[in-house]
Parts: C-alpha cells; structure tokens; sequence
C-alpha cells in the first residue's frame, strides 16, 4: 500500500473520531439540561398564547370600533375575530416550526 493512500485513511478516521466525539458531547449536554427543556417548553407556549392571542383582541377591538361608526348587516366584530384568529394561528405556526428546526 502506498503511503499517500495511508495518510488519505488516517485523516477520514481523524475526521471521523472528531465528528462522532462532537456528536457524543452534543448528545451528553442536552440529557444533563433536561431542566432547560422544561423551561423552553412553558416559554414557547407562552409566546404561541400571545402571539395567538393578541392578533385576536386586536381584531375583536377594530371590529367593535367600526361596527360603532358604521353599523350595517355585516358583523365586523366577527369578521375581524375571525381574521385575527387566522393571522394569531399563522404567526404561532411560524414561531413553533421556526424553533423546532432548532440551531
């Protein structure tokens, strides 16, 4: 075998041993941080509450303030619930995909 294959192979396996040892210590650090997940958890369904939540009250407030000015046949009250509970659940959707993709 000659010596430029032979040092072509040493450096895969180097390669290798640094890729799985990076994996290991990945794998180690997220079991002891157990108690962080548990906080990211309660913090992700805090933002996924507001980021549902606020779209709608805000919606509800237009729709109240228009259906004051102009009333008529059409409930703007609900139409723009609707539309913010639509855009609420479109931003958490975003929030939750964007962070389960993780780092």
């Amino acid at each position: 075998m000659n010596k430029p294959l032979r040092d072509k192979r040493a450096e895969i396996g180097e390669q290798l041993r640094q890729t799985i040892n990076t994996k290991e210590t990945r794998k180690l650090s997220a079991r002891e941080d157990k108690a962080d997940h548990t906080w990211f958890g309660l913090g992700m369904f805090g933002l996924v509450g507001w980021s549902v939540a606020v779209p709608t009250v805000l919606g509800i407030a237009v729709g109240v303030w228009i259906d004051a000015r102009w009333p008529g046949q059409i409930s703007w009250t609900l139409t723009f619930l609707g539309a913010g509970l639509c855009i609420g659940c479109l931003t958490a959707w975003s929030w939750v995909k964007k962070e389960s993709r993780g780092p």
